[in-house]
């Protein structure tokens, strides 16, 4: 089930459930389970997670609110760390990815590239291996850049595919993937300030 963690005049932060979408599709999305709940009549999605993927959302309840959110992202200000389980063991255990992502918009799914060409974006994260056990590897990730499944994609390119996620690679049978938002940081639109939202990771029965 959903839960909200902060709900202010300006904006809301929820936790999102696995299997549920983060965009607003008149029906059973996030936003619209939202507006429901809350009694509004707007929200507005400022970013996305995966369907696959759970953690920690903001959205927006103002026009000022989206924009002021929409620039942390463009600017930078507006930071992502996640948790995730991925099979093998990662090493070194701390460092930066870096590589040019093509996405398929047809198949749904990003690639590694060697060169820069057309509808080609560069993508970088850093990480942290918290934790090795069964072979897997729990890893912190803070993203600097936002594509499409972009921790999905580099990891499972270094043969360290989420644990769960069939799209690329992994063989396991779960309804979900490891994969989870584990804060977010940025300016408020209320007062300008920074303010920092985040959840514990779940407990996955294979780790």
């Amino acid at each position: 089930m959903m839960e909200i963690i902060c709900n202010n005049e300006e904006f809301v932060t929820v936790i999102k459930p696995f299997g549920v979408s983060s965009q607003e599709n008149g029906k059973d999305g996030l936003p619209d389970i939202l507006k429901k709940e809350l009694g509004l009549t707007e929200i507005y999605t400022v970013h996305r997670l995966d369907t696959v993927t759970s953690g920690v959302m903001v959205y927006a309840k103002t026009k000022h609110a989206a924009a002021v959110l929409s620039k942390g992202i463009t600017d930078g200000t507006f930071e992502k760390e996640y948790l995730a389980v991925v099979h093998g063991e990662v090493s070194p255990d701390k460092g930066e990815m870096v590589d040019f992502l093509f996405k398929d918009s047809r198949k749904n799914k990003s690639f590694v590239v060697k060169n820069e060409r057309k509808g080609v974006k560069k993508a970088s994260l850093e990480y942290e291996v918290k934790e090795i056990r069964n072979g897997l590897s729990l890893v912190k990730i803070k993203l600097h850049t936002g594509r499409t499944h972009q921790i999905r994609v580099q990891f499972s390119s270094r043969r360290h595919p989420v644990y769960g996620d069939g799209k690329y690679g992994a063989s396991d049978n779960i309804p979900f993937i490891a994969l989870f938002s584990h804060s977010i940081s940025f300016i408020s639109p209320e007062n300008e300030e920074r303010v920092s939202f985040e959840a514990p990771r779940p407990k996955y029965d294979f780790f």
